[in-house]
């Protein structure tokens, strides 16, 4: 298995469209992980306090639709 200076290295030698090509599929494994990480936090409960919180906000008026936040009226 390569270390990370020597995948660094390798990437630095490739020609751009594939350095492009391997970013894009880095991103979508890292995307990928950070799913399975928000899926295993909300089977473990760790994101119930959370969504307690926002419910409660809601409920209380407290929040404003999407659209008028970002501006898609």
């Amino acid at each position: 298995m390569s270390t990370v200076a020597e995948i660094r290295e390798a990437i630095r030698q490739l020609p751009a469209e594939e350095a492009w090509q391997l970013a894009q599929e880095l991103r979508d494994h890292l995307d990928a992980l950070w799913d399975q990480q928000f899926e295993e936090d909300v089977q473990a409960g760790r994101l119930d306090a959370v969504i307690a919180r926002a419910r409660e906000e809601h409920a209380s008026g407290k929040t404003r639709p999407m659209d008028e936040i970002i501006g898609d009226e």
